[in-house]
């Protein structure tokens, strides 16, 4: 319970100590044989705001409810004359590994994953990095290749289409089929459960910290603009133009008494293309918001959103203030069960808005660089590096991370000119000044 209230906390809840006996109180009250007491007793004490509610509903199951699914032992169920088919059926799928094998035999005899089995593929994930909720999707789809749901999913078809041919009933097929689907659903949400539950136990002892909202993110905004105007004045006469200086003093007899300048810094033009699914969202707000808050310092901006594929939002900024076009980006387009498809998006752009990258165009593509196995398109990033001033990759990902699971971050770092590792507000500002420093 005291780790629950920290991960309320940690979630942006505000809970009181006196708030947090309370519940210490009224759980010893009512007990905890009845779930739905519980929980209504845990809720009425924790949460005094409706927006807090789909917080409490989101950890209130990771720690209170069912840890194990309820799986079944599938040979028990079988006739001894079914047993015999699905043994000669598995040894019929010869191409399985020893780690596979082991587990359609744990499949097929209905035991959970074991804390063992566990942590061992969070520590394959890395779950330890984790530190926020909303990289929750992200975690659990690379604990789930850990766990080999994916293959044990594809072995079920095979399995069946095998059994088929050696004759067995379809009906003894569908139950064999809805008894193996049961079981690795269950498997598979115990390690969704088991995920949110290690992400949740890891933000509850983590040290408090205030995440910046986009008001902060105009003052930050104000402040890279005056430093901005600082440079520019401090280097308003430029570098001196020996051609200029010298043809323009001809009357002198070649002496320099007049000399001229040129000024080498100009407003940079952006192409900003941002990765708007769950793991990465709340970055591409900031990081939006942050470079229209700046448009007097940039030439132009055009701006494009993606998941599985490009969105045009530019439109956008050019009719609201930033902070609502921000919202207006974010609502319209609402993160989903859809896959990143990175190099899907790149080809649209491709397709529909190369003529935006020149010589003078500054590309920045905000992304962790994971394709879900989709073709990355290097090619493309290759092209427009070729033919942009240059391509810089905001990354929230660190650097070990690149190239695990589904990323193909590594390979995108060799097309890119810089790549910013950007986990808070102040990288994002940082990166973003760079920019402007050198337009």
């Amino acid at each position: 319970m005291i780790d629950f209230v920290r991960a309320l906390r940690a979630g942006g809840v505000r809970v009181s100590l006196a708030e947090s006996q309370d519940a210490l109180f009224g759980v010893e009250s009512v007990g905890v044989e009845n779930p739905a007491i519980f929980k209504a007793t845990m809720k009425s004490t924790l949460i005094k705001d409706a927006k807090d509610q789909e917080v409490f509903e989101q950890f209130f199951p990771l720690f209170f409810g069912p840890q194990h699914p309820p799986l079944m032992n599938i040979p028990e169920n079988l006739t001894e004359e079914e047993r015999q088919l699905l043994e000669e059926a598995l040894r019929s799928l010869a191409d399985m590994n020893d780690l596979l094998k082991a587990l359609v035999k744990q499949l097929l005899d209905g035991r959970a994953f074991d804390e063992d089995q566990l942590r061992d593929m969070a520590e394959r994930s890395g779950l330890d990095h984790a530190n926020d909720m909303y990289q929750k999707a992200w975690f659990d789809r690379r604990m789930q290749r850990a766990a080999q749901i994916h293959n044990l999913r594809e072995l079920i078809d095979q399995l069946l289409d095998q059994l088929a041919e050696m004759g067995m009933e379809q009906s003894a097929l569908d139950d064999l089929r809805a008894m193996l689907v049961n079981n690795v659903d269950g498997m598979s949400d115990q390690v969704s459960n088991h995920t949110g539950l290690m992400m949740a136990k890891q933000m509850a002892h983590q040290p408090p910290t205030d995440k910046p909202d986009l008001m902060e993110i105009r003052r930050l905004a104000a402040k890279l603009r005056s430093r901005a105007s600082l440079r520019q004045k401090r280097h308003k006469s430029g570098q001196l133009d020996i051609r200029r200086t010298f043809r323009n003093n001809m009357r002198y007899g070649g002496m320099p008494l007049e000399l001229k300048y040129r000024t080498r810094h100009q407003k940079p033009s952006l192409v900003v293309i941002c990765d708007i699914s769950t793991s990465v969202r709340y970055c591409t707000e900031f990081l939006l918001t942050l470079i229209y808050e700046l448009q007097d310092q940039v030439a132009r901006t055009d701006s494009f959103v993606f998941i599985n594929d490009l969105v045009d939002v530019t439109m956008l900024f050019k009719e609201h203030e930033p902070l609502e076009a921000v919202q207006r980006v974010m609502r319209e387009n609402q993160s989903g069960y859809y896959n990143t498809d990175l190099g899907n998006s790149l080809n649209t752009f491709k397709q529909d808005h190369y003529g935006l990258v020149t010589s003078k165009t500054t590309v920045i593509v905000l992304g962790d660089g994971r394709n879900n196995y989709n073709n990355p398109r290097l090619d493309i990033v290759q092209d427009m590096q070729y033919k942009a001033r240059r391509v810089l990759w905001f990354c929230p990902d660190s650097k070990n991370q690149w190239g695990t699971g589904d990323s193909d971050m590594h390979h995108y770092a060799e097309y890119a000119d810089g790549v910013h590792i950007v986990n808070t507000l102040n990288d994002l500002a940082n990166a973003v000044d760079q920019i402007l420093v050198d337009g």
